[in-house]
């Protein structure tokens, strides 16, 4: 590890960032020499104007790809080489305005019927039905799981926040008996490889899920690209189309802003047809008597 790339990453660790973006982080500023073709801490703003040109119109990356490129960079001069330039300021990734894909209830229904081994199935039920992240999932703990107040307990998770989402009563049951099956003194989905599940020391890995996921989705009659995350989606559509409160979705989401959240009002017709309603009759005592109009 060279003598730069080590103080980036100190500066990293004091700064509290998680090890998934460090390693993005580190990603970015790798690429950035390659392309130029030199040490990180001998390139001009100049150069790195340019990089950032032909990331947006040569490559043209998607809005999260430049965002941690922009980010990693900017982290990088500013912080390890304290160098303050004008070009970070003016970079802006493309705006995304790219809806995503959500599945009705009978759909999902249909699709975790498809998947074949008990594992998965609870694993994938747990996801959607209390609209989890697939790695939140899959290192879900024994102790994580509050019978009692119907809660699971999610820790470290995006941006390393902890929160509380609720668990059906149905989701538990499940839970339970995939415990029962293998009776893990920690974990509740551990790896099934080379070894008895009883005895692992690492949880279910994220890409079988995936696959599982991906074979369930093939062998149903549904045409959306459907990854696992959409069933996290699909379940924030349908907790707002039951009229659940933004806000406490935002929360059970673990969302920092609540315009992340607001996404899936874009996403259901009930919560417009909804609006229109209340809108109307707010608006009731401000009824004039009519007249004729041109439109």
């Amino acid at each position: 590890m060279t003598h730069l790339r080590q103080r980036m990453l100190e500066d990293m660790q004091l700064g509290g960032l998680a090890p998934k973006t460090q390693d993005s982080y580190l990603r970015a500023v790798r690429q950035l020499a390659e392309y130029c073709d030199k040490s990180p801490d001998q390139i001009s703003e100049a150069e790195l104007r340019g990089y950032f040109l032909y990331l947006k119109n040569e490559k043209q990356v998607s809005r999260s790809a430049c965002t941690v490129a922009l980010c990693g960079i900017k982290f990088f001069y500013e912080h390890t080489l304290q160098r303050q330039w004008a070009t970070f300021d003016l970079v802006r990734p493309p705006k995304s305005r790219k809806l995503p894909v959500v599945l009705t209830q009978t759909e999902v229904r249909q699709l975790l019927d498809r998947v074949r081994r008990l594992t998965y199935r609870v694993c994938l039920t747990t996801i959607y039905s209390c609209g989890l992240r697939l790695g939140e999932a899959v290192r879900l703990e024994v102790g994580d799981v509050d019978g009692k107040r119907e809660l699971l307990h999610i820790r470290q998770a995006k941006g390393g926040r902890d929160r509380y989402v609720p668990l059906p009563q149905p989701t538990l049951r499940l839970l339970r008996q995939q415990w029962a099956s293998h009776r893990h003194a920690t974990l509740l989905f551990p790896s099934r490889f080379r070894c008895l599940p009883s005895q692992a020391t690492r949880p279910l890995g994220p890409s079988s899920v995936q696959k599982a996921f991906k074979a369930a989705l093939a062998d149903s009659d549904i045409a959306k690209k459907a990854t696992v995350h959409t069933l996290r989606h699909s379940w924030a559509t349908h907790l707002l189309e039951a009229g659940v409160n933004l806000r406490l979705i935002q929360l059970w989401l673990g969302h920092k802003s609540l315009k992340t959240t607001a996404l899936y009002t874009h996403l259901t017709r009930h919560a417009e047809t909804l609006a229109g309603e209340k809108i109307n009759a707010l608006m009731a005592d401000l009824a004039m008597p009519l007249v004729d109009a041109p439109w």
